[in-house]
């Protein structure tokens, strides 16, 4: 099945939690008149410490509420989704489904100048193996450390993202790469971009960080204009969010990840 929308049909992002909102900053600055749903399951993160079938169920979820508002393209802004359940959300949906975990192998592979690359994700996206293997199959000698960070995406999403406590728990996770001379670091979270200056800190300046939203949403361009569904108004766009809990919450934080104001966000029970 496959549908054709037309190009003032809304883009779908859908996450966890706020981290995605990082995804859509990126895609407002590429696509300024591209009009957005966006949807945060806030009542059931963090996806990272959920089993694969849990993570497939929810984002199957998730897609269908989306697809349903009449969106045009999918984009999946969480890196756990994407490596577990973004195959099928392939071949489910019947509109393009766009992840971050592509754009961020390619950013990395053209930053990297060494070889010797860390990647700090969540415990699914980290157990999952895909960053790992699809780097090493592009870089085949790369020096790879894989990273589990699972307290990150909590005190990002309590609002601790530059927090004194925040900074020891980086500390405490990045304390391997030390010993490594790594050049680049993979953000394997959308939600770590919110702690990037801390983690830069930790890190020393020598050290490259690598978000994938930029690439992602470049990516989205390239889908949309291929396909001709490129929105060509020049009113300004209409945003819609919607959560599964506490949507005063996701509001008030989510300007801190989105670097614009959300006036209104609509709960959406699971």
């Amino acid at each position: 099945m496959s549908l054709t929308p037309s190009p003032e049909a809304s883009i779908g992002i859908f996450d966890s939690g706020f981290g995605g909102l990082s995804v859509m900053r990126a895609i407002r600055h590429v696509l300024p008149h591209e009009n957005i749903i966006y949807f945060g399951d806030t009542a059931r993160l963090p996806y990272g410490s959920k089993s694969p079938e849990t993570i497939i169920r929810y984002s199957l979820e998730s897609a269908s509420f989306l697809i349903d508002q009449g969106i045009k393209i999918l984009v999946v802004a969480c890196n756990t989704v994407c490596a577990v359940a973004l195959e099928q959300l392939q071949q489910t949906c019947p509109i393009p489904v766009v992840g971050v975990i592509q754009s961020g192998i390619e950013q990395v592979v053209k930053t990297s100048q060494t070889g010797c690359i860390a990647i700090l994700g969540t415990r699914a996206t980290i157990a999952s193996g895909v960053y790992q293997q699809q780097i090493q199959a592009r870089l085949p000698h790369a020096d790879l450390s894989a990273i589990s960070c699972p307290l990150f995406v909590p005190l990002v999403e309590e609002g601790y993202g530059e927090h004194p406590l925040t900074e020891l728990v980086i500390q405490e996770y990045l304390h391997p790469l030390r010993l490594k001379a790594v050049d680049t670091v993979l953000l394997g979270c959308t939600h770590y971009p919110l702690m990037q200056a801390i983690i830069q800190k930790s890190l020393g300046a020598q050290v490259t960080l690598v978000d994938p939203a930029p690439a992602c949403a470049e990516h989205v361009r390239l889908l949309l204009e291929k396909a001709e569904l490129l929105n060509q108004q020049t009113t300004l766009p209409h945003y819609q969010f919607y959560v599964s809990d506490d949507p005063e919450k996701f509001r008030l934080l989510g300007k801190t990840f989105l670097n614009y104001p959300i006036e209104h966000v609509v709960l959406k029970p699971v």
